[in-house]
C-alpha cells in the first residue's frame, strides 16, 4: 500500500540554474550581449549596495558595459565556465542520481541580437552537446527560454519588450529551437519569473527606470506582450513537439497578514494579487477581475491588438512553476514595524517567528506547504517547485571537505512540508534545488553566497582554480534522490 504522503513514483527531482549565471564564454561562440552581462561587482562597493543595480540600472552603466575597452568586471560574463565544463558538472549532476535538470538557454547565444532572421549555428550546436549529455546521463532537461537573458540590443534599440515586435523576435527564437530540440526537449517554461518585472523591470522587460516617465505602464505594457508571446510559444511548442509540456514560472513568496486587523488582511491580499496576477493570466487564459481596479489605481492603460484575448484564451499554460524562497508579512501601516531587508520581491515585515538567513531572507518550511495548497486550489494544474534554496557562507574546512549541515537542514525541513502538501492532495511533479553547484547571484553578482551541493574555488573576483568538489549536502541529497525523498535523515 502507498504510503500516504510519498512522492510519487516518477517525481522529477533535481537542480536548477540559469545560463547567464553559470555559462561564461560570453565572448565565445558567436554569443551577443544580453541583460545580464551589465551588471558588474566591485568588492569596494559597501556590501549594502551590492543588489542596487538589479533594482535601477542606469543608461550610463548599460553604454560602459557596451565598451569593448571597459575594465569593470562583469561576473555573468564568467559564470563558473560551464560552457568549458558542462560534462564534468553533467556528470557531477548525473552521481547524484538527478531525475531531471532545470536550465535556460541564452538567447544571445542563439540570436545574438535578437532581430537577426537565422539563428547562430554555434550556439544551436553547443545546447544540441548538453542536451545529449544529459540524455545520456538519464536527466531530463526542462528549459526556459527566457531567464533574464534578453539581448542587449533589444533593449538599447527597441526599448524591450514595450515594443510588439519583440513579440515576434522572441516567437522567432522559440520556434526555431522546439523545432532544433523536438526529440531531446518534451519541458519548457517560457519566462522566468515573469511577476518579477514589478521590482526590477530592467532585466524583466528592458526597461531603463532611469528618466522612464510612466514606469507602471511600461511594466504592464511589456508583461502583456508577454503574455501573448507565452501563448504563441504554447500553441507553437504543443504543433512541433507532441506530447510537450509548457509551463509559466512566477516568483513567489508566502504572504501573511501582520496582525488579524481587517487593514492588514485586505493589504495582504492585495499585495498578494500583485503577484498571482502574472500566473493568473497565463495559467487561465485571461486577466483577472481585479485587474480593471489594479491597472485604474496605477494609471495603466494596456495597448492590446485585437485577437490578444482570444489568444491567451486559447492557450493558457499546461503547469504552473514557481521558486520560492521565504516568506514575509504586510501591514497596511508598516511605518513603525521593522521591515525585512533580505525579502527582495516584496520588501514587507520581518516576521518574529521565524529565522533569518546571512542574506535577511526569512527561512520558513511550513510556507511552502501553504503556497502549493494556495497555487494548486487557484489553478488546479500540476504544480514543479522550479527554484528553492538556501544562500549563505561555507567554510571548507583543512581536508577541503565542506559540512553545509545548515543547508542540509534547509531542504529536509522544506522537503517534509512538500510531503506534507501532497498529503493535502496538491499535485507536484516535481522539485529542483536552485543552484546544485555554486554559481553568481542573480542579485548582487557575487559567488559567496552559495547555494551548491557542489563547491566551486572561486571569489568574488573571479579568481581560483574553479575546481569542483563535493559538500556534504551533495551525498545527502543523493540518498533523498534514491530513496524518492522517504529517507531524510
Amino acid at each position: 500500500m502507498k504510503e500516504f504522503n510519498a512522492f510519487p513514483e516518477h517525481f522529477m527531482w533535481g537542480g536548477a540554474t540559469a545560463a547567464n549565471q553559470i555559462e561564461g564564454g560570453s565572448d565565445e561562440g558567436g554569443k551577443g550581449l544580453s541583460a545580464s552581462d551589465v551588471y558588474l561587482f566591485d568588492p569596494n562597493t559597501p556590501k549594502e549596495h551590492w543588489s542596487d543595480q538589479w533594482f535601477m540600472m542606469t543608461h550610463a552603466q548599460v553604454k560602459e558595459a557596451q565598451d569593448p575597452q571597459s575594465k569593470r568586471f562583469y561576473p555573468k560574463r564568467f559564470g563558473i565556465d560551464f560552457y568549458h565544463r558542462y560534462e564534468e558538472d553533467i556528470a557531477l549532476f548525473a552521481e547524484m542520481g538527478f531525475k531531471c535538470f532545470r536550465m535556460s538557454l541564452a538567447w544571445t547565444r542563439i540570436f545574438p541580437n535578437g532581430d537577426e532572421l537565422e539563428p547562430n549555428e554555434e550556439g544551436l550546436a553547443f545546447y544540441d552537446r548538453v542536451f545529449d549529455c544529459l540524455i545520456k546521463h538519464n536527466i531530463t532537461p526542462i528549459v526556459s527560454l527566457s531567464h533574464y537573458e534578453m539581448p542587449l540590443h533589444l533593449i538599447t534599440e527597441y526599448e524591450g519588450w514595450i515594443d510588439r515586435r519583440v513579440v515576434d523576435f522572441y516567437l522567432r527564437f522559440a520556434t526555431t529551437v522546439f523545432k532544433r530540440y523536438r526529440t531531446k526537449v518534451k519541458y519548457w517554461m517560457t519566462f522566468n519569473e515573469i511577476n518579477c518585472v514589478k521590482h526590477h523591470p530592467y532585466v524583466s522587460v528592458g526597461i531603463i527606470e532611469e528618466g522612464y516617465e510612466h514606469l507602471e505602464q511600461g511594466k504592464y505594457q511589456g508583461a502583456h506582450h508577454q503574455f501573448v508571446a507565452s501563448a504563441l510559444a504554447t500553441k507553437a511548442c504543443h504543433k512541433i513537439i507532441p506530447g510537450s509540456q509548457v509551463g509559466c514560472m512566477i516568483s513567489y513568496q508566502m504572504l501573511y497578514p501582520y496582525s488579524c486587523h481587517p487593514d492588514d488582511v485586505q493589504a495582504c491580499l492585495e499585495q498578494q494579487r500583485v503577484s498571482l496576477f502574472f500566473s493568473d493570466v497565463q495559467a487561465t487564459g485571461r486577466y483577472p477581475a481585479y485587474a480593471d481596479r489594479l491597472f485604474k489605481e496605477k494609471g495603466v492603460v494596456l495597448k492590446k491588438e485585437v485577437g490578444d484575448d482570444e489568444i491567451l484564451a486559447q492557450y493558457p499554460v499546461d503547469f504552473v512553476s514557481f521558486s520560492y524562497y521565504m516568506s514575509s508579512t504586510v501591514s497596511a501601516h508598516p511605518e513603525n514595524l521593522e521591515g525585512a531587508q533580505g525579502n527582495l520581491i516584496t520588501g514587507g515585515i520581518k516576521n518574529p517567528y521565524l529565522p533569518s538567513s546571512d542574506w535577511g531572507w526569512q527561512i520558513d518550511p511550513k510556507g511552502l506547504r501553504l503556497a502549493l495548497n494556495q497555487l494548486y486550489e487557484r489553478y488546479h494544474k500540476p504544480l514543479f517547485i522550479a527554484e528553492n534554496g538556501l544562500g549563505t557562507g561555507d567554510t571548507v574546512n583543512p581536508d577541503g571537505s565542506i559540512d553545509d549541515d545548515y543547508r542540509i537542514d534547509y531542504l529536509r525541513q522544506h522537503i517534509e512540508q512538500m510531503k506534507e502538501a501532497i498529503a493535502d492532495g496538491v499535485d507536484l511533479f516535481g522539485y529542483t534545488w536552485w543552484g546544485p553547484i555554486d554559481i553568481i547571484s542573480a542579485s548582487t553578482n557575487q559567488i559567496t553566497k552559495r547555494y551548491g551541493f557542489i563547491h566551486v574555488d572561486q571569489d568574488d573576483c573571479g579568481q581560483g582554480t574553479r575546481n569542483r568538489s563535493r559538500k556534504k549536502s551533495f551525498f545527502w541529497y543523493k540518498k533523498v534522490i534514491a530513496s524518492n525523498g522517504s529517507d531524510l535523515a
